[in-house]
């Protein structure tokens, strides 16, 4: 009885972790069906965004990886590492004078942290407008 309860328990939570798809194109473990990204638009051009997220992310960790995901828009892409958090950032422009920028962060367990995402956003936001 105890088998056959711990083998329910073992694929439930197998089938409550999975793939989830990263702001970059990528795919990665973890928990879905969760909140973990943060949206913002700032009126600069996609290439200022992304130097100022770049910097952040060199500021509060390590840069992992810069990408450019061609699709129906030029889509510029990071990912890092902040506080034991993988850490992806995508900048796209939306039009001639506003980008928009989609910040993502998961913890080793594939749970979210979107603290962490929106202090990431303030802080671009800072670095804009310096």
């Amino acid at each position: 009885m105890k088998i056959k309860f711990l083998a329910i328990i073992a694929g439930v939570a197998i089938v409550a972790t999975g793939c989830v798809r990263t702001v970059d194109g990528d795919r990665t473990g973890a928990v879905p069906l969760v909140k973990d990204k943060v949206e913002a638009r700032y009126e600069r051009t996609p290439a200022q965004v992304y130097d100022a997220a770049k910097a952040v992310l060199q500021v509060n960790g390590t840069l992992r990886s810069e990408s450019t995901i061609h699709s129906t828009n030029t889509v510029l892409a990071l990912e890092g590492k902040v506080n034991q958090r993988d850490v992806w950032i995508a900048i796209e422009p939306v039009d001639a004078k506003v980008s928009k920028v989609v910040i993502q962060a998961r913890t080793q367990g594939g749970g979210t942290d979107r603290p962490l995402c929106y202090d990431l956003d303030k802080q671009i936001a800072l670095k804009l407008a310096r």
